[in-house]
């Protein structure tokens, strides 16, 4: 496997506010890995990815994420960091009131795909990588929760992205279609993405285990170091 690093954070303290959220971190997590993010409400962890994403600042430290670097990440840099990313958010997220291909094409556009055929194709490819590849026609609300999580995955992957956080992708998912869910985005992960998981769900990280962050008192500890 290459071990390339997708993101990468020396001596970075995040903060909220002002209030230091996680101290330290010294993290580098490379193309192809799956790797879990664990840890209580109000540990770090939604902190964590908002500096992977952008939403947070990075002001102490050093970051990169996607080749950008994080301590000098413009505003109008933003959209462009966010194209090497994928985001599954464990509500979904998808807009009610188009259909499945209506919901992927709407990302599409608004990250810069022009070329209508070009858009048909690659929707046609995530729904095929997320073995849904006849609900294009179909509206979210006629999908079960697991269908329309992995319409959410297939959104993540449009841009082709490096690396995917997943934000307790299965929180509201029953146990079977969790497992579905989760050998799906180890499947990616294989592919050559780097997966960030966070989640509460100590059954499927038993079930499947993987590199840990563990986020516990304003730090994270990694499996990877002990």
């Amino acid at each position: 496997m290459n071990k390339e690093a997708v993101i990468e954070f020396n001596h970075v303290t995040i903060f909220q506010g002002n209030v230091p959220v996680i101290s330290d971190l010294n993290l580098s997590l490379n193309k192809g890995e799956f790797v879990y993010l664990l840890g209580k409400t109000g540990s770090g962890k939604s902190s964590l990815l908002k500096t992977i994403y952008g939403d947070l600042s990075l002001t102490q430290g050093t970051g990169s994420v996607a080749g950008f670097n994080l301590a000098e990440l413009k505003r109008k840099d933003i959209p462009f960091l966010r194209r090497k990313l994928g985001i599954v958010f464990q509500d979904f997220q998808l807009l009610s009131d188009r259909t499945v291909f209506e919901n992927l094409r709407f990302v599409m556009t608004a990250t810069g795909w022009k070329d209508e055929v070009k858009i048909k194709l690659r929707v046609k490819d995530v729904l095929q990588k997320v073995g849904l590849e006849n609900k294009e026609t179909v509206m979210p609300y006629q999908l079960s929760g697991g269908e329309q999580q992995r319409i959410s995955i297939a959104r993540a992957l449009i841009n082709d992205p490096e690396i995917i956080l997943a934000d307790e992708p299965t929180g509201n998912l029953d146990t079977e279609t969790s497992e579905e869910i989760m050998k799906l985005l180890l499947d990616i992960s294989k592919q050559g993405r780097c997966i960030l998981f966070a989640t509460h769900d100590l059954l499927l990280y038993s079930k499947f285990p993987a590199r840990t962050l563990m986020c516990e008192n304003n730090r994270i500890a990694d499996s990877a170091k002990l």
